[in-house]
């Protein structure tokens, strides 16, 4: 068995290697090859946290695996990641778990590549100006996937609650990528009016940002809201949308309080829904047809993104003698 950390996974994996790895996911799960039972979602009851089991299966790959990640806000005031997590992986011809792998690095990469794969596939080509929405701990890897994704981009506009935080990871991302211009502006109206591609990434419980100021060919990522009770994309937005596409339809509808409440108060019915992206993936469903069109993708994330995720990993790692033998 493989043990790998974080920095074992960096040595190996790319996020183009994980765009890559998402896109398989969606296409295997929208043709109905996984098995991928939503979370289930234990609510910790001394703190505000999240702990989430997610178990999956991919015959195609030979694989299994159980992700353990959890969602603690105030975990940063520890010095401990926002969401911990492990990724078991299981070989299915031998029931043995094969590898150990850092669930929240594993989350981070898969999580952005959601993203990153919407954006390579849906955002229109010369998308120039790009917005993030949220600087926690999946922040850095939106940032990575849209940067990967959107080859022409130009400048990137970050917003936050808190003016430090926005200001340091600003700061920092202008550093890494020294080819574009990052900004931190000081509300999200000021980031997203005028983007070509807006990536949303919180636990907000209220909308993020206001669709009257989306413009026309603008490609919206929904990322960070997980649960019923969480709400980043506003019902103008959603309305205002032309094209609607999702990672898991039944997961999204059942798990994302932006669309969980709009269905629910009438503004959007499931005609106005798309299809996931796995079946634009397989040819199933067409994707931007115009430079115009205004698309929202959104991703609530299952199982199969880990598992195909976490095997691509430990084979790259078998490749290159990578990780700790146990």
């Amino acid at each position: 068995m493989k043990l790998l950390n974080r920095e074992d996974i960096k040595r190996i994996f790319t996020m183009e290697d994980a765009i890559e790895s998402d896109k398989l996911a969606f296409s295997i799960h929208s043709d109905n090859k996984d098995i991928s039972p939503l979370r289930t979602n234990i609510q910790s009851k001394s703190e505000n946290g999240s702990i989430i089991f997610m178990p999956g299966y991919v015959d195609a790959i030979g694989a299994a695996g159980l992700k353990i990640v959890s969602v603690f806000s105030e975990n940063a005031k520890r010095g401990l990641p926002s969401t911990p997590g492990t990724v078991l992986l299981v070989d299915d011809k031998t029931g043995v778990v094969s590898c150990i792998l850092d669930g929240t690095y594993v989350t981070e990469l898969r999580t952005g590549a959601a993203a990153g794969a919407a954006i390579s596939i849906l955002a229109r080509k010369e998308s120039k100006v790009g917005a993030l929405i949220g600087t926690g701990g999946q922040a850095e890897s939106q940032f990575d996937a849209m940067v990967t994704a959107a080859k022409n981009l130009e400048e990137i506009r970050v917003f936050s609650a808190t003016k430090e935080k926005r200001d340091k990871f600003a700061e920092k991302m202008g550093t890494k990528y020294n080819n574009i211009k990052v900004f931190s502006v000081d509300s999200s109206d000021l980031a997203v009016e005028g983007a070509d591609i807006i990536t949303l990434v919180t636990t907000s419980t209220k909308p993020v940002i206001n669709g009257d100021k989306i413009k026309k060919g603008a490609t919206i990522c929904g990322v960070g809201a997980y649960m019923p009770t969480m709400c980043e994309i506003d019902n103008k937005t959603l309305m205002k949308a032309d094209k609607i596409y999702f990672d898991s339809k039944s997961a999204v509808l059942a798990e994302a309080g932006c669309f969980i409440n709009a269905l629910a108060n009438g503004e959007i019915t499931e005609k106005n829904f798309t299809g996931e992206i796995g079946e634009v993936i397989n040819g199933k469903v067409k994707s931007r047809e115009s430079d115009d069109e205004i698309i929202v993708f959104k991703t609530v994330g299952f199982s199969t993104q880990d598992v195909v995720t976490a095997k691509a990993i430990y084979d790259k790692a078998l490749e290159n003698s990578v990780g700790y033998d146990w």
